[in-house]
């Protein structure tokens, strides 16, 4: 399992591909990879966000997503994953995180990604804050994933 942080945009599909030709390893040994890519909003429960900053710590950070990796590979039968989030100044429409996972079935492959990411949205020690129109504020928690109907 790979984890970066990154203090720059990114695209998350080179990103994916890059990783896909060093891994000439694993060449016919995955049957599914499953990809979530994570996009700044430019709302965040009912406020208009023009700009968000991602501060973390360094080390602890990377630490405690390898071992949410760990935990899903030990759920999973999964042959990688990766993780690349960003930190510093976003705006809307940039990638937050790109997560993936290779695995021999789709089934293995998806679940674990399912978990990685809600173990970063959950656990990973991240802190953001986002400007608008009323002016910076910390973000206190999370949203849980889904928009109610």
């Amino acid at each position: 399992m790979e984890a970066v942080i990154l203090d720059a945009p990114f695209d998350p599909w080179c990103e994916l591909s890059s990783r896909q030709a060093r891994r000439t390893d694993l060449a016919g040994r995955y049957g599914g990879t499953a990809v979530f890519v994570g996009t700044m909003r430019e709302a965040n429960e009912g406020r208009t966000v023009s700009r968000m900053s991602l501060e973390h710590y360094p080390g602890m950070t990377e630490n405690e997503i390898r071992a949410i990796g760990g935990e899903a590979a030990e759920r999973w039968a999964i042959l990688d994953a990766l993780v690349l989030h960003r930190s510093g100044a976003l705006e809307p429409g940039e990638p937050i995180v790109l997560v993936a996972t290779w695995a021999a079935h789709r089934g293995d492959a998806l679940e674990a990604c399912r978990y990685i990411t809600e173990g970063l949205k959950a656990r990973a020690p991240f802190w953001k804050k986002e400007t608008g129109p009323d002016g910076e504020q910390w973000v206190e928690r999370n949203t849980d994933g889904y928009e109610s109907p």
